[in-house]
């Protein structure tokens, strides 16, 4: 398959020309022997470049190529994460002073797009799936019983897989929202893979944004935004607007390879990762089907989570975030069978540690909005240990991060039943946090 972005690059690092600009190693190795030869190709803006927010070549060829693979009309590289592509998505789509029906799991980076943008956020209450204590997938029906209540709203903002894995049935939700004239955006974030494996992850949504780095051998923050029926020149000039204007082009051209890769032996090793997810799934109590999982996305049940957690750090196995009553693993191509006997191995030394809890996580609370979004977010505030803060005005976002999805969002009072849930899955409510300021 093409890569014409790496391809040139690689072409006018060739050429050995005199540079005389940005950026300052010319070219040369870095003072690192792990980044040695990577400057090589760490270009800006020149003639065989192209211009990441501006149309031609090799960026129109090389995301086209992206694009087409995920059935959208244009995708848009970005180099800031899908914070970007929800900053970016939500500007395309909303009007300052919008409301915008929004997945209450939301990451905090859609907060923050919320505040910036001056949008009005109707929450979205995830259904709670109290066996598996975790917030489950929407339905159709989820979504069209927000839409009756709130006829205003036009867009539609849902995170899809979630950090646990699941997924909603978005080809069926972006249908019901354009039979109301509305958009949607999916935040896709951990849904890069998903395409590849045959999954109509982002089907008829009219943005979702996708980071390449999370499930991809993609490098860190590189990420795509996703569009349909938009002017691909509004998508540059608004993805312009809150991107870097000196995006990495290491960065952007790992993007490139990495569609290469998939296209070619990666699907075939996310495969054989599935397979091998599948039978962890068998011998362990994880989240599994019927609920609608992403195949390589393992979440393991756990009494403790942060003691499964820590017992796994001691054998050298680092899980990406944990709960209460879960550790969640991310499992990729790049896993090796020898990483995944590791895994399974690691697993089985702390099987005391796996298992549902005895006391299920209840659903997280809805807190009390006092003030809005970008009132909050830009008044002066004030920090203050947590547990001391009940019936104070959040400043700031008060969530466990990973995933940075919060329990309390800023503008929302901070009560005692949100505190009492905070505690319970871990949360350590004597750390510090900003508060408005009396």
């Amino acid at each position: 398959m093409p890569t014409p972005l790496y391809d040139a690059l690689r072409a006018l690092a060739g050429k050995n020309t005199l540079r005389l600009h940005m950026p300052g190693h010319k070219g040369n190795p870095l003072p690192a022997p792990e980044l040695s030869g990577i400057s090589a190709i760490d270009f800006t803006e020149l003639p065989g470049t192209g211009n990441l927010y501006e149309p031609g070549e090799p960026f129109d060829a090389a995301q086209a190529l992206w694009a087409e693979r995920f059935g959208f009309d244009h995708c848009q590289f970005l180099t800031d994460g899908s914070t970007l592509g929800l900053h970016t998505g939500l500007a395309l789509l909303c009007r300052p002073g919008d409301k915008v029906l929004v997945d209450r799991g939301c990451h905090r980076s859609v907060f923050h797009a919320m505040a910036l943008l001056d949008l009005e956020p109707v929450y979205l209450p995830r259904p709670w799936l109290e066996g598996e204590g975790v917030a489950g997938p929407f339905s159709p029906s989820d979504v069209e019983k927000a839409l009756d209540a709130h006829p205003e709203v036009k867009t539609v903002c849902i995170t899809s897989p979630t950090y646990c894995g699941l997924l909603s049935d978005i080809p069926a939700i972006s249908r019901l929202v354009h039979r109301r004239g509305g958009k949607l955006l999916v935040d896709g974030a951990h849904g890069a893979h998903l395409p590849f494996l045959g999954i109509d992850a982002f089907g008829g949504a009219d943005a979702a944004a996708v980071s390449a780095h999370k499930t991809l051998p993609a490098m860190g923050q590189s990420a795509l935004l996703f569009t349909r029926g938009i002017d691909p020149d509004r998508v540059r000039r608004t993805a312009a607007i809150f991107g870097t204007s000196s995006p990495s082009y290491p960065m952007l051209a790992s993007l490139d390879l990495a569609r290469d890769y998939m296209e070619r032996e990666g699907t075939k090793e996310y495969r054989r990762v599935a397979g091998r997810a599948a039978a962890l799934r068998e011998r362990f109590p994880c989240l599994a089907p019927p609920l609608p999982l992403d195949p390589c996305r393992l979440t393991v049940s756990s009494p403790d989570g942060p003691a499964l957690t820590t017992a796994l750090e001691a054998l050298g196995v680092f899980p990406e975030m944990e709960d209460g009553g879960h550790v969640v693993c991310i499992l990729t191509c790049a896993d090796t069978d020898a990483d995944l006997d590791r895994l399974e191995d690691a697993l089985e030394q702390n099987r005391a540690l796996i298992g549902p809890r005895a006391e299920k996580l209840p659903p997280p609370p809805l807190p009390e909005r006092a003030l809005s979004l970008r009132r909050a977010l830009f008044a002066p505030s004030l920090s203050r240990p947590l547990a001391n803060c009940c019936g104070e005005i959040a400043a700031a976002q008060i969530a466990p991060y990973p995933p940075g999805v919060p329990v309390i969002a800023p503008g929302e009072r901070i009560g005692k039943k949100e505190l009492a849930y905070l505690q319970e899955i871990g949360y350590n409510i004597r750390s510090e946090t900003r508060i408005v300021a009396r």
